[in-house]
């Protein structure tokens, strides 16, 4: 189920943050049952994926370690806990409310179609791991929504969320590009990139996501809702946070693992955190 991963939907709490009413213990434990909700639905969708390419992991020189390549979990037990995830997570998901219900069947469609079609695509693969991280985004404002009707979806969470989740993504590509041999036996779109091109994408996503986010911090939209214009103070974080992992991507050769980079990385974890502080404090006070 790879909790390691789970750290993808921490952007359910979006919907929290930027309500202005995180200090309220109802609206987080609500945010917290989403965040389950969306851990469980994923460790489901990984599970499946195992069962679908069980025989290409037994080739893949880390992969052939998971409990299913390896034959530790039969197939059956594992498509059992599936089965038992979905029905439970997909239930609990509708009484939290019914456009977060909605949005969780969403989430199980979309990964599953990903898992079938849209991977073995060129750019429709990256392209269906954002759709992944738009779901949750809206899934963080939505699980609130019996309590804070008031609270919308902001098309400026959706941009940002598009960009970086893109830029993750194809610096993951680019990770298996170079360090898997044979790397289209392991995922058939990869034969269609080219160092070329994923430098060239990289360099687009990794663009638009500053701009968006900057452009964001000073939107007049955003200075009335949050009554500050010193968001724009948050930027610098951003900026840093992207170099850092540009940086590991072309001079380590890391960004195969983007959850694993921000549980590892000192640096873009002391950066995250200062954001994460500086926006809460200039949202409360300044």
């Amino acid at each position: 189920m790879r909790p390691a991963q789970w750290t993808k939907n921490l952007v359910l709490f979006a919907g929290v943050v930027f309500s202005k009413r995180f200090l309220e213990s109802g609206l987080v434990l609500k945010s917290l049952l989403g965040f389950l909700v969306f851990c469980m639905l994923s460790g489901a969708i990984y599970i499946l994926n195992d069962l679908f390419d069980r025989k290409r992991d037994q080739q893949h020189p880390k992969k052939k370690h998971r409990p299913i390549a390896s034959g530790a979990v039969g197939a059956g037990l594992g498509g059992s806990v599936v089965v038992v995830l979905l029905i439970l997570f997909i239930s609990l998901a509708w009484f939290l409310s019914r456009e977060f219900f909605l949005l969780a069947l969403a989430f199980v469609v979309v990964n599953t179609v990903y898992s079938l079609l849209l991977r073995q695509i060129v750019i429709l693969d990256v392209i269906g791991i954002s759709f992944s991280f738009l779901i949750r985004a809206g899934a963080g404002v939505y699980v609130l929504h019996k309590e804070v009707p008031e609270l919308e979806l902001s098309p400026w969470l959706l941009i940002c969320t598009l960009f970086l989740s893109l830029f993750l993504a194809i610096c993951k590509r680019r990770n298996e590009y170079f360090k898997l041999e044979n790397a289209s036996t392991h995922r058939h779109s990869l034969k269609d990139y080219s160092t070329h091109l994923l430098d060239q994408l990289v360099g687009i996503s990794a663009s638009a996501t500053l701009i968006s986010y900057s452009i964001y911090t000073v939107w007049p939209e955003t200075v009335a809702k949050f009554d500050t214009h010193n968001l724009v103070f948050t930027i610098p974080f951003v900026v840093f946070g992207l170099m850092r992992y540009l940086f590991l991507v072309y001079n380590r050769e890391e960004g195969g693992d983007p959850s694993g980079v921000l549980l590892t990385e000192k640096a873009i974890l002391i950066d995250v955190f200062l954001w994460f502080v500086t926006t809460l404090l200039i949202i409360l006070y300044f």
